[in-house]
This record gives C-alpha cells, structure tokens and sequence, in this order.
C-alpha cells in the first residue's frame, strides 16, 4: 500500500505520527517502515500485515490491535501496550519490548529471535510454537503463558517468572533460567540440555520425560514429578529434591552432591555411576532404584530411608544419623 492518508494522518514510511490518534483504523497492509509512532493511539486497529519495519512505537497503545503476519523487526516497542493484541506469526526479530504489556496477547509462530523481552508482561499469553532463540526474557512475567514447542535456545530467562507456564516439549537447550521462578510449570517432555538453572525454584514441576541434562546446582525441585526424566551427567550439587517423584528417572552419572536433598520416592530410578557424597536421602524411598556403581560415600541416610533389596548402605558408605 502507497502513501494514503487515514483519518487525517499520511501514512507512509518514516512518517512521523506522535501521538497519532488512530484507534480502530484500517491499516492493513500500510507501509510504515521506520515511521515514529511513539504514544500512538492504535487500539483495535488492524496493522494486519503491515510493514512496521524499525518503527518507533514506545509507549503505543496497541490494546486489541491485528498485527497477523506484521513485520515488526527491529521495531522499538518499550512499553508499548499490546494486551490481547493478535500477534499470530509476527516477525518481531531483533525489537525492543523492554516493559512491554502483552497479557493474553496471540504470538503463536511468532518470530522473536534475539528480540529484547526485558521485564515484558507475557502473563497468559500464547507463544506457541514462538521462536525465542537467544532472546532476552530477564525478569520477564510469563506467569501461564502458553510456550508449547515454543524454542527458547540460549534464551536469557534469569529471575524470569514462569508460575505455571506450558512448556510441553519446548526447546530450552542452553537456556539460562537461573533463579528462575517455575512453581507448578509444565516441562512435558521438554528439551533442557545443557541449560543453566542453578538456584532455579521448581516446586511441584511437572518434568515427566524432560531432558534435564542440566546444571542443576541449588535448584529447588521440591514435589516435582521428574517420572522417567532424563537426567544423564546433569548436575544437582545442593539441590532440593524433598518429596520429588524420580519414579524411572535415569540419574545415571549425575552429580548429587553438596547436601543434596532427597525424600522423594526415587523407586526405579537409575542411579547408577553419579555421585552422592554428601547427598541427604533421609526418608527416600529407593526400593527398586537401581544403585550399582553409584558412590554414596558420606551420603545421609535414617531408619526411613528404603533401600533395594540385598542392598547394604553401611557398606556403600552411607552415614545414618
């Protein structure tokens, strides 16, 4: 679409709308590569397809707003306002959305690589199949977003909020979810290779056939439910695993060291060839786990403490308290 004019305004590229009152206007299609819409009034309208290439939209108000297969790359959306807006296959590569509102937004199939998502409000919001690859979600809130199949590659998450999200089969290889906040998340079968998640908080987690060969160091994997998990050489030095579910988990070559606390029912798991000194099992039930070649020199035990039958703790070197 060439140069028009819309409710008094010439739409064009690099056009300079501050301020711009253009609620509810009919959009589609608009050239407005580079244009500064900086506190623009774009509610409702429809940017449906529109060439929004390096705009200027901070502090835009983008509530409701169709941006359906926008190009949005490079744009600069800090704190712009994008609640329930429709960004279904939107190509926001490279943008700025530092604060930006984007409760219950659409970003399904979203292109959001390297994208700036800097304390973003993402609370409820659908991200499925969205590609963050190496964005920046630091301090984000994605509090029951929607990430299925999403990737997120070396996506930044530290401190980011992520209370109950869908992260069924998501792609976090190389993610830094350090101290990240993950109560009650989905992880079905995510892929968490190499990610960092030292100090992590995944209290009641649902980890059910996740591979999770992670740094794991300190995190928080309270009541998580980690059946048939893959935790192959990942490191969960210090970590808390008090009532955790590992029913067939493989922890085989994993690093649970450092009073690393268990609880759990741990029956079935593999824990073969990993590293247990120091680790807390008081209480854990690890009848049916299978402990051969595992070094549990120094590791904690009580009379709670259940163990495979025909095993000896005393002669493996476990210390009962």
């Amino acid at each position: 679409m060439g140069a028009v004019e819309v409710k008094g305004y010439k739409i064009e590229p690099e056009a300079d709308l501050t301020r711009a009152r253009l609620e509810g206007a009919n959009l589609s299609g608009a050239d407005l590569a580079g244009a500064n819409l900086s506190g623009a009034r774009l509610h409702q309208a429809n940017l449906s397809g529109a060439n929004l290439f390096w705009a200027i939209l901070t502090g835009a108000n983008l509530f409701d707003t169709d941006l359906t297969g926008a190009n949005l790359s490079q744009a600069r959306l800090h704190q712009a306002n994008l609640t329930e807006a429709k960004l279904f296959e939107v190509d926001l590569r490279g943008a700025d959305l530092r604060g930006a509102r984007l409760r219950g937004a659409n970003l399904t199939g979203a292109d959001l690589i390297t994208a700036d998502l800097t304390r973003a409000d993402f609370v409820k919001a659908d991200l499925t199949k969205a590609d963050l690859t190496e964005a920046n979600l630091t301090k984000a809130n994605l509090t029951k977003a929607n990430l299925t199949k999403a990737r997120l590659t070396e996506a930044r998450l530290t401190e980011a909020n992520l209370r109950g999200a869908n992260l069924t089969e998501a792609g976090l290889r190389g993610a830094n979810l350090t101290e990240a906040n993950l109560p009650q998340a989905n992880l079905y079968r995510a892929d968490l290779t190499g990610a960092g998640l030292r100090g992590a908080n995944l209290i009641r987690v649902n980890l059910t056939g996740a591979n999770l060969r992670a740094n794991l160091t300190g995190a928080n994997l309270a009541e998580a439910i980690l059946t048939g998990a893959n935790l192959d050489g990942a490191n969960l030095s210090g970590a808390y695993l008090t009532r955790a579910y590992l029913d067939g988990a493989d922890l085989s070559g994993a690093d649970l060291s450092g009073r690393a606390s268990f609880g759990g029912n741990l029956s079935g798991a593999y824990l073969t060839k990993e590293y247990l000194d120091g680790a807390d099992l008081t209480g854990a039930d690890l009848s049916g786990a299978y402990l051969v070649g595992a070094n549990l020199s120094g590791a904690s035990a009580d009379q709670t403490t259940q163990w495979p039958e025909g095993f000896d703790p005393v002669a493996a070197g476990v210390i009962f308290e």
